[in-house]
């Protein structure tokens, strides 16, 4: 028998919080379970939940934490990476692992509250298929951070082919269908948020208020932010490589026709001296233009050489209360292994 509900939990340096993590989920899973109409065999009732610890590569004590969690309840799972391989490499391998027919993801700062669960499962029970935390307000974020993000969803909405979830994040009830969709998609540069969008099925939203973190410092600097946008960005719409195609056009269009009246005014009036200071502007300008346009078509290209090496998406080091996948072609982690039989 699956369980029924399942919770992924990125978890990076995140030692001192993962137990009243855990007081806390659990105890939100025991409410959520308790709405679900699915009949549960005598003997299973204590399968009505897993909560999936991923370690992905942390430098503190967050592994021997979830592995003392692991051994006072079986229903906490753990799976540490082999090194650092990121948070969506992190969510991706919790969404393998999964045996649920729902299954919660939220981080492990508690800025995601495990009490919103019950609300969510409520509304996948009268048939929403995905099911997204909003953001209600940013006051917990920097206000530098703030006036990027709000820059990023204006630029993202505006140019990408898949629309983002205002508000959104990482913070969301999947199905079963929709687990098993996302789980088929095979790029390593994952983009969650824009994912769980483009697979479509039926989808709903419910407002939340992030909390303070409970313990630590994010681990998100500017220049991981800037990465993880340009990803997003990159991954869902060619229209950069639209524009500086047509910026290419319109340059080529006026040099040709400023070349022609060039050629027209010798012509008529004879030979004319060209200044230094127009010259050095149009080279700047030309110049300019030509690295920006590498630029674009650098991050595309060194996405399709990241996809065709075709490396794992990540690896896995250790696990707890899980059997070892050791490492499977795709993505570095076995299929969801079967239960075993109860007598």
């Amino acid at each position: 028998m699956p369980a029924l509900l399942s919770a992924v939990v990125p978890v990076f340096n995140e030692a001192e919080g993962l137990a009243p993590l855990y007081e806390r989920l659990s105890a939100a899973l025991d409410a959520a379970t308790a709405l679900l109409t699915h009949e549960v065999p005598q003997g299973f009732e204590s399968d009505r939940w897993e909560i999936l610890l991923v370690d992905d590569g942390s430098r503190d004590a967050s592994w021997q934490e979830i592995a003392a969690l692991a051994s006072g309840d079986r229903r906490v799972k753990g799976i540490r990476f082999a090194r650092n391989f990121g948070k969506e490499a992190a969510m991706a391998a919790g969404l393998h692992a999964a045996r649920g027919q729902a299954v919660v993801i939220l981080d492990a700062d508690l800025q995601h509250p495990p009490e919103l669960i019950p609300q969510m499962v409520a509304l996948w029970q009268q048939g929403a298929q995905i099911v997204t935390a909003v953001r209600t307000d940013r006051e917990t974020d920097p206000l530098w951070r703030r006036a990027l993000t709000r820059l990023f969803y204006r630029l993202y909405q505006a140019i990408s082919e898949v629309a983002l979830t205002p508000g959104g994040g990482d913070f969301r009830l999947l199905d079963r269908r929709v687990v098993a969709a996302l789980n088929a998609l095979p790029e390593r540069k994952r983009f969650l948020k824009g994912l769980a969008n483009w697979v479509g099925f039926t989808h709903q939203t419910i407002p939340f208020r992030p909390a303070a973190r409970h313990a630590g410092r994010s681990a998100w600097s500017l220049r991981k932010l800037w990465r993880y946008a340009i990803d997003g960005l990159v991954s869902f719409t060619t229209l950069p490589l639209h524009i500086w195609s047509s910026i290419g056009a319109l340059v080529a269009l006026l040099s040709a026709g400023y070349g022609g009246y060039l050629i027209l005014r010798t012509l008529v009036f004879g030979r004319d001296v060209p200044g230094y200071a127009s010259i050095m502007v149009a080279i700047l300008f030309l110049s300019g233009v030509q690295l920006i346009s590498l630029g674009v078509l650098g991050e595309y290209l060194g996405r399709v050489f990241e996809e065709v090496k075709r490396r794992p998406l990540y690896l896995v080091g250790e696990v707890a209360n899980l059997p070892d996948p050791g490492v499977a072609p795709g993505f570095g982690v076995a299929a969801p292994p079967a239960q075993p039989e109860r007598k």
